[in-house]
């Protein structure tokens, strides 16, 4: 029962929260590079909360460095540091 509504449950009762979820399969992208970076994400499953963070932010470092590599204005990519 909720305080907005106290004749009706929370709507969580019925759910196994537990329960291993599906993960979606990551469409080809054309870039070896970016297929690699997202595949890194197939670890999240089953992995604790905790570890989340450091496998997304790893993910998105990768994503990053290739945007970089492809923007002509970028230091990175004219070989400065």
């Amino acid at each position: 029962m909720t305080e907005e509504h106290p004749d009706k449950g929370s709507g969580y009762e019925n759910q196994n929260l537990d329960a291993e979820r599906s993960v979606a399969e990551a469409p080809v992208t054309g870039d070896a590079r970016v297929d690699d970076a997202i595949a890194g994400l197939s670890r999240l499953p089953g992995r604790p909360a905790q570890e989340h963070v450091a496998i997304l932010e790893e993910a998105y470092g990768r994503l990053r460095d290739i945007l970089d590599d492809l923007d002509p204005s970028s230091p990175s990519s004219s070989g400065q540091p």
